[in-house]
């Protein structure tokens, strides 16, 4: 029999263990990928508890650290990204899908990809009249490099059956293409390191309608400051890059939101209503945004 002393050290013990468990979902160590622990932002094979050596002056060390944490840079009254410029190059010169794909993953000036397991760059049918854009990567899709495959995609896919649509039928991405760590929101500095990838994205598809998922991708491609509740309803017209040709754009509620509130999925119905006539026919609606 347990006395009461030992039973509330081991209760104590519980709650220590449950407590550290907790901290570490919320910083984002959600899933167990390896047998054993390993620091991912190291170099390969450099293991964490050997002190590292370097031949070049201590400055210079200092200097490439802190490079590496890219911090903002304020040029004036105007606040840069560093490697933004290294993003719009690489994605320019991306002259097909395929090209484009290989630019993304061999692109590391966003820090998320040293955090992530795969690039999620998109699934689908590339030849599409119908596109949709998401916000980020979760823990499902980071596993398997695809977007939309965790609950909230499994829910995206019906409402794609709901107007007779699949994943042959549509063309889906983020505007992330690596998951945040858990599951937080982007911050500014990495959507702005993956927009040129993201816009060179959608002008390489082109659809006849592109469908931005959930308040994130709204704002960011629209470039308004309303939450999706405004947003959601409307039709936009989307210029992807120079050339002056719009794309018809709406903006829905994220699936994973109508898995936590139902009520809005009559909205929800609606905006699927209307992106099935546009694609039906685009000449049936009138004043345009």
């Amino acid at each position: 029999m347990v006395g009461t002393s030992q039973f509330t050290s081991l209760q104590m013990r519980t709650w220590d263990t449950l407590s550290s468990l907790a901290w570490l979902v919320e910083a984002g160590a959600d899933e167990s990928i390896q047998d054993s622990p390993s620091n991912r932002l190291m170099p390969d094979g450099v293991h964490r508890n050997e002190p590292q050596t370097s031949s070049a002056p201590l400055d210079q060390r200092e200097v490439s650290s802190n490079s590496d944490r890219s911090p903002l840079i304020s040029s004036g009254s105007v606040t840069m990204v560093p490697n933004t410029e290294e993003a719009h190059l690489s994605a320019a010169a991306s002259r097909n899908l395929d090209q484009l794909r290989l630019a993304v993953e061999a692109f590391d000036g966003c820090g998320l990809k040293r955090t992530a397991m795969n690039t999620v760059f998109a699934d689908g049918n590339p030849h599409a009249d119908l596109m949709l854009m998401g916000e980020a990567p979760g823990a499902e899709e980071d596993r398997k490099g695809l977007p939309f495959v965790g609950a909230a995609g499994h829910l995206l896919d019906r409402m794609l059956a709901a107007i007779d649509r699949d994943r042959t039928s549509a063309y889906i991405s983020n505007i992330l293409f690596w998951r945040p760590p858990g599951n937080r929101n982007p911050t500014n500095e990495e959507i702005a390191l993956c927009l040129p990838f993201v816009r060179r994205h959608i002008a390489l598809v082109r659809p006849r309608v592109l469908v931005l998922v959930g308040g994130i991708a709204a704002k960011t491609l629209l470039n308004r400051s309303e939450g999706i509740t405004r947003l959601r309803g409307k039709w936009y017209k989307y210029c992807p890059d120079d050339s002056g040709v719009p794309v018809d754009a709406t903006a829905i509620f994220h699936p994973a939101f109508l898995l936590r509130k139902g009520h809005q999925k009559r909205e929800t119905w609606q905006d699927l209503i209307s992106i099935r006539a546009r694609l039906t026919d685009p000449k049936v609606f009138e004043g345009d945004k």
